[in-house]
């Protein structure tokens, strides 16, 4: 991603009504809520923006199973549904293309009983899936809906093709959002600086390059994030989060790019424009080096190749690993700290982060100009939700 223009770094000093800590996806989209707002606001990375697990390959947008409905998925449903919406107005205002396509997702049912339950979510499709007149659906089908693209034997009992789930370009993405934030008005970006230390109580934040002040903080810096909460919250039996590596790779073939998503046990073959198809992910709680790449990605593309024929032969033209953040109670982490209400939290995305991202960050930024949002958050996703796990926790 191309680097984006710098400010003059802090002298001694600086202040700002609203400083956004980590530029990942989750810190860029609560730029782009600052800048409507009209909030004086920085945003500061220790590295590029975009350069941590945001910077990956997958971006498939998946919703969850429409059966057993609740707030949270209701909330999901939604930001997928306003995703494509939000992509628009930002390509509009950059010229640029993020890559997003409501592609849909098959999912192979290669047992008798899957068949079934199949025709159960289907049903629930219908009671949940529509928004505003549009619906979406929970097709489930005796053979494929497109034909050369997964191998037939893959669902001896039938497949399921979703229309809801879609997929975007995450680097291009970052650079859309990074493009429409280097030309905004009362945003800052600052990349390269790290911050080492911050006092909510004084709004005051650390750099070897001078304090920043601050009257509130939004922190998006991803598993980065965790440390300082933890030390911010006391009486915790446990860290607040973790990280966890994930593995993709990134093929070259001639791929359809509008082709659906496929998915099944934990394996995502995404096709791009332009003949790109994305595989992945592992989800790994321990690991030697968090950059590196192994056997475990040439199992997944093993696998990849098999149920999608096609790719046999395709080029690997990038391996790639990086960590993602995972909350102590797995959902996102958002929300002032009960503690420290200047301090708002803004990770825990893990494998949801581009779905959802939009719609976190305006709840973060919202909350930090004291003014009443749209939507509500489902409960679990509040930092205070997540403090109170782990202060039960034995």
């Amino acid at each position: 991603m191309e680097r984006a223009d710098n400010p003059p770094r802090p002298a001694r000093q600086s202040s700002v009504d609203l400083l956004v800590v980590g530029g990942g996806i989750m810190g860029l989209w609560a730029a782009v809520h600052a800048e409507r707002l009209g909030m004086q606001t920085l945003l500061v990375d220790a590295d590029r923006f975009g350069q941590g697990a945001s910077g990956g390959l997958l971006g498939a947008l998946m919703p969850h199973m429409p059966d057993k409905w609740s707030e949270k998925k209701q909330f999901q449903f939604d930001a997928l549904v306003s995703l494509e919406k939000e992509i628009a107005a930002l390509e509009a205002a950059t010229g640029l293309s993020a890559g997003y396509r409501r592609a849909g997702r098959l999912i192979p049912l290669p047992k008798p009983h899957l068949l079934e339950i199949a025709r159960g979510h289907s049903r629930d499709a219908e009671t949940h899936w529509y928004q505003d007149g549009r619906e979406f659906h929970w097709h489930v089908l005796g053979a494929a809906p497109v034909q050369g693209w997964i191998d037939p034997s893959a669902g001896g009992s039938g497949f399921v093709f979703d229309t809801l789930a879609a997929r975007v370009a995450p680097r291009a993405l970052l650079k859309v959002l990074v493009n429409f934030l280097a030309g905004a008005k009362h945003v800052r970006l600052m990349e390269g600086l790290r911050i080492d230390g911050i006092d909510p109580e004084r709004g005051v934040a650390t750099t070897s390059e001078g304090d920043i002040r601050f009257g509130r903080c939004i922190l998006s810096a991803g598993h980065d994030s965790f440390p300082i909460l933890d030390g911010l919250t006391h009486g915790r039996q446990s860290s607040l989060g973790q990280p966890v590596k994930g593995q993709a790779a990134l093929l070259k073939t001639n791929v359809d790019g509008s082709l659906p998503v496929i998915f099944r046990d934990g394996l995502y073959i995404v096709p791009h424009e332009g003949g790109l198809v994305a595989i992945g992910s592992t989800s790994e709680n321990r690991f030697d080096d968090p950059l590196s790449t192994d056997g475990q990605l040439d199992d997944l593309l093993i696998a990849a190749r098999a149920m999608a024929p096609i790719l046999a032969d395709a080029e690997v033209l990038e391996r790639w690993a990086g960590l993602r953040p995972k909350a102590v109670d797995r959902d996102p982490m958002v929300g002032a700290h009960p503690d420290h209400p200047s301090l708002i939290a803004l990770t825990g995305g893990f494998k949801v982060s581009f779905g959802l991202a939009h719609r976190l960050a305006e709840a973060a930024v919202r909350e930090a100009a004291d003014m009443a949002c749209c939507f509500k958050l489902p409960q679990t996703f509040t930092l205070a939700s997540h403090i109170a796990v782990v202060s039960r926790k034995t």
